[in-house]
């Protein structure tokens, strides 16, 4: 699905933009902090999606509704929860995202998505979705399930990996680059020769070493250049 932000705060756009493309199924196309070029780009550009701020002056979803031959699903995106109420007023607006916007919240409003589209072949992007969010691991002959958004680092202990996440440690008999083709690589690095972190989980960035939540990891000098173009650096 394509989709633009219409949104005057930049946190909230980076956010959203760094989340959809963790997300096999959106694609952000565009970016607006003006809501009134944003309604032009739509008027000669379809677009599947608009995560839109409804806080923003002069402009509502109507407009977008009344004006577009082919108007898009609408995701509100705003820090005011009673205009959260706006949700029920119009049939293109499928959900809506309370600011700070959590992982968890955009992940809800992805599969509410899914279940609003209509689109051929919407049960493969489903099936695609939930392949791309989790991993089975064999611990001690039982599969436990893992989101990949929970994994913080990947470590590499002689025939084993350990699995860290903010809850457990998993002991899995398998190879540090057997689990690195597993997990979706623009969400996770490896750093070192026996570690692979997830980027969304770095805390700070000194020069041989990288924290991740508690935990400080350490950076070989072949894979920090990598590390630093993975980075969004002001």
């Amino acid at each position: 699905m394509n989709c633009i932000i219409v949104d005057d705060d930049s946190t909230s756009r980076f956010v959203i933009r760094k989340l959809s493309s963790i997300t096999p199924i959106l694609k952000v196309s565009e970016e607006f902090f003006n809501a009134e070029d944003a309604l032009e780009y739509l008027k000669t550009y379809e677009g599947n999606v608009v995560f839109l701020n409804p806080e923003m002056t002069s402009f509502s979803e109507d407009d977008y509704v009344k004006s577009l031959k082919k108007p898009p699903k609408i995701i509100y995106t705003t820090s005011k929860k009673e205009l959260i109420t706006k949700i029920t007023m119009y049939p293109n607006v499928v959900d809506y995202l309370v600011k700070p916007i959590k992982e968890e919240d955009f992940m809800r409003v992805v599969h509410k998505l899914l279940d609003s589209s209509k689109e051929k072949g919407i049960e493969s992007l489903s099936e695609k979705l939930l392949d791309a969010q989790v991993l089975f691991v064999n611990v001690n002959r039982r599969l436990v399930k893992i989101n990949f958004s929970e994994i913080n680092v990947v470590e590499a202990k002689g025939d084993y990996i350990q699995i860290k996440t903010d809850s457990k440690n998993l002991m899995v008999h398998s190879t540090l680059k057997k689990i690195e083709e597993k997990l979706p690589n623009n969400l996770f690095l490896k750093v070192h020769r026996s570690y692979v972190i997830n980027l969304s989980k770095i805390v700070d960035v000194e020069h041989k070493c990288v924290s991740i939540r508690k935990e400080i990891v350490p950076v070989s000098r072949s894979n920090r250049r990598k590390l630093i173009k993975r980075l969004n650096l002001l």
